[in-house]
């Protein structure tokens, strides 16, 4: 009775997923980007230290004139985070820009930020209040269409 107490206890399975404690889910390799301002080198070392003995992190960079944190690793992005904000009292939050290149309008009044680094726009592909402001009105289209070199029509009156 013990060997099939235990070969049950293995194979015992609850709506898909098994409930033995062996098996457990793998977390992926991520890079978490974070934005915190950072004042001086104090603060950076206080916020590379809140995450460099974390479970699961294999690098972390730290980039003052961005104000940006990044962390490699087997981690959850949402625990790196918080981890953050409660270790160093400072307003966290995640990366919020990309390339300005990947945007299709980067100077949409959406996308545009003074704040953002040199080359970067605000993510307006995931953000959903900025992204109704970020495509371009069909008047622009009409207009920026209208003298293209790929248009076999450019140049005739409207």
């Amino acid at each position: 009775m013990g060997f099939l107490a235990n070969i049950s206890k293995l194979c015992d399975c609850r709506d898909g997923i098994l409930s033995h404690k062996k098996f457990k889910k793998i977390k992926q390799l991520q890079t978490v980007e974070i934005k915190i301002k950072m004042d001086c080198e104090g603060c950076q070392r206080r916020v590379k230290k809140s995450v460099d003995g974390m479970k699961g992190v294999t690098r972390v960079e730290v980039d003052p004139k961005q104000s940006k944190l990044t962390v490699i690793g087997y981690v959850d992005p949402d625990k790196v985070l918080e981890r953050v904000r409660h270790r160093t009292g400072k307003k966290a939050e995640f990366w919020p820009y990309v390339p300005y290149d990947v945007v299709p309008h980067p100077y949409a009044p959406g996308a545009y930020d003074k704040k953002a680094p040199p080359g970067y726009v605000r993510n307006v592909l995931e953000d959903p209040q900025a992204s109704a402001l970020a495509p371009a009105c069909s008047l622009e289209v009409k207009y920026t269409t209208a003298f293209s070199d790929d248009n076999p029509n450019a140049c005739v009156v409207l």
